[in-house]
């Protein structure tokens, strides 16, 4: 019987097998790559704004409390943009004829509100309560980075469900003291498991609690 096969047909077998193993393997790589890179999460990259901002100026070199810009980050889900009237309550006097602050002069002198792009925001399923985490010891810098060094804002997470459930599954790597919740330059200190543990309790949040915080409902209504 005459051979069916070429005797290079094995080798062809087995390179293409590998090559197939290659692409798809590869090609998960690639596309795990492009979901966590800036591209997607548009994380790092500064937002552009109608006015320049600079945290590292207001919060950093003046010494401005996020309270007085974010109201309501303490009692709302919403942590508060700052009107026109906030920022010319110091620029009526400081930097009047400054032009990067004309679209600020021209909010006031119109009334119509300077429109901020969000930095960090999640998808309209997914709730998310500001002021429950700054009550129950999440500082600010867990999740907004050290704000107090960009010159311009960007999102320092990637605030994929993931990264949401690394606390939420420990929590007590992440609280810190009530006065320490606006400290920019804290960092965890030795002993943060057992003092976060201390924390959890003094906070109110029990070993049933903990299990609720994984729970689908939480973030999804």
């Amino acid at each position: 019987m005459a051979q069916l096969f070429s005797k290079g047909t094995n080798s062809v077998a087995r390179v293409t097998l590998l090559g197939l193993v290659i692409f798809f393997f590869g090609f998960w790589a690639i596309v795990y790559a492009i979901y966590f890179s800036p591209y997607t999460t548009a994380q790092n990259v500064p937002r552009t704004q109608p006015v320049p901002f600079s945290h590292q100026h207001h919060v950093a070199g003046l010494g401005i409390d996020c309270r007085y810009c974010h109201t309501t980050v303490e009692t709302s889900a919403f942590a508060g943009l700052p009107p026109t009237t906030t920022c010319m309550t110091c620029h009526s006097q400081l930097w009047t004829d400054a032009p990067m602050l004309a679209p600020v002069r021209e909010s006031l002198a119109t009334g119509k509100p300077l429109v901020w792009q969000r930095v960090n925001q999640v998808p309209d399923f997914v709730f998310f309560n500001h002021s429950i985490h700054v009550q129950k010891g999440i500082g600010c810098s867990t999740c907004h980075g050290r704000v107090d060094e960009m010159p311009l804002t960007w999102k320092a997470h990637s605030l994929y469900m993931r990264w949401c459930l690394d606390c939420h599954e420990a929590p007590e790597k992440h609280l810190r003291p009530k006065d320490e919740i606006l400290n920019m330059q804290w960092t965890e200190p030795k002993g943060q498991a057992q003092r976060g543990r201390a924390l959890f309790a003094e906070y109110g949040l029990n070993p049933h609690r903990l299990e609720q915080l994984k729970d689908c409902g939480i973030c999804h209504r």
